[in-house]
C-alpha cells in the first residue's frame, strides 16, 4: 500500500526515556529492505544518525532541520539542499540574545555552536546524544562575517518571558523566519520558505522516484502540519497537538506508547 514511511523524532517515535523502543527497532528493520524509510525532524544529522544505526537504516536519507537540510547518503554524504538563515538575521539574534542573557545555540551543517557550557547546552546533549562546540554567539559571528554564513536554524533557551520579547522583536522586524516554540522556554528559528513537505517531496524524486501519495507519515507537532496533509496516509500520534490531529487521516497511541510502531504493525505486519 506505501512505498515509504516518513517519521518525525521528538515527540513521536521515541519512548519515555527518548530513546528507540524494541518493538519500534523491529518493526523497521523487517520493512527496512522493501520500504524507505525517512526521518524528518528539527534535529541535526549527528543528532539522527545514532537513530538511524539502530534502525539498520544508515544508508538512507535525512530531512534535518525540518527541511531546511536535506542529505543523500546512498554513497557517502551528498547535500541535495541546503537553506539557511541569512547572515544578518543570525547577527541581529545573537546580539539580542547576548544583551538580553538568552541562551542562543546556532546549527550548521553538522555543527552545533553552543554559547556556553550551562544547564541549557547540558539539557541538549543529554536529549540528543551530540556533543556542542563552545563558541561564544558574537566571536561566532565574527568568525562568519567575512563569508557572510547563515545558520540552519538557531535554537533559543530560557526564561518563557525572554521567548515572548525575541518572538514579538523579531516579527516587529517582518523577519522572514519561521518562528517555532515547542515549549515554553524553548524557541526554535529557522528560514521561511522551508518545510518537511517540501524537503520530502524533493527527497523522493531525487532518491526513489515515488510519489507523495505513496508515503505514510507521522507527526505530532505544528511543523509537522504540512507533511502529514501532503502524503497520502498522515498520521498524528494521540500526544499530538489537536491541530494536528485535525487534519490527519489517522490517529494512532502517543509517542511514548509506540504510537508509530502499532500502525506500521497494522498496515504491514
Amino acid at each position: 500500500m506505501f512505498k515509504a514511511i516518513c517519521t518525525d523524532i521528538d515527540g513521536t517515535l521515541l519512548n519515555p526515556e527518548r530513546e528507540l523502543s524494541k518493538r519500534t527497532i523491529d518493526i523497521i528493520r523487517s520493512l527496512k529492505n522493501d520500504i524507505a524509510v525517512v526521518l524528518a525532524s528539527s534535529r541535526m544529522p549527528a543528532a539522527m544518525r545514532h537513530l538511524q544505526e539502530s534502525l539498520d537504516i544508515a544508508n538512507q536519507p535525512l530531512i534535518c532541520y525540518n527541511g531546511g537540510y536535506v542529505i543523500s547518503q546512498t554513497s557517502g554524504v551528498t547535500v541535495l539542499d541546503s537553506v539557511t538563515i541569512p547572515f544578518a538575521l543570525c547577527e541581529f539574534v545573537a546580539k539580542w540574545c547576548h544583551n538580553e542573557n538568552l541562551h542562543a545555540g546556532f546549527y550548521l551543517d553538522d555543527d552545533w555552536f553552543a554559547p556556553s557550557e550551562d544547564q541549557w547546552t547540558q539539557r541538549e546533549i543529554n536529549n540528543t546524544k551530540v556533543q556542542a562546540s563552545i563558541f561564544p554567539s558574537l566571536d561566532l559571528m565574527e568568525s562568519w562575517k567575512t563569508q557572510e554564513k547563515g545558520a540552519h536554524k538557531i535554537m533559543c533557551m530560557g526564561e518563557p518571558k525572554l521567548i515572548d520579547n525575541l518572538v514579538a522583536k523579531l516579527i516587529s522586524i517582518d523577519a522572514p523566519l519561521h518562528l517555532y516554540r515547542s515549549k515554553d522556554t524553548y524557541l526554535e528559528i529557522a528560514p521561511l520558505q522551508i518545510s518537511k513537505a517540501s524537503a520530502l517531496s524533493q527527497l523522493l524524486q531525487a532518491e526513489f522516484n515515488i510519489e507523495m501519495r505513496d508515503v505514510i507519515a507521522f507527526g505530532d507537532n505544528y511543523n509537522d502540519i504540512e507533511m502529514l496533509k501532503a502524503v497520502g496516509c498522515g498520521v498524528a500520534v494521540g500526544n499530538a497537538k489537536d491541530e494536528v490531529k485535525e487534519i490527519a487521516d489517522e490517529i494512532t497511541l502517543p509517542g511514548k506508547e509506540d504510537g508509530v510502531a502499532a500502525t506500521l504493525e497494522k498496515y504491514f505486519g
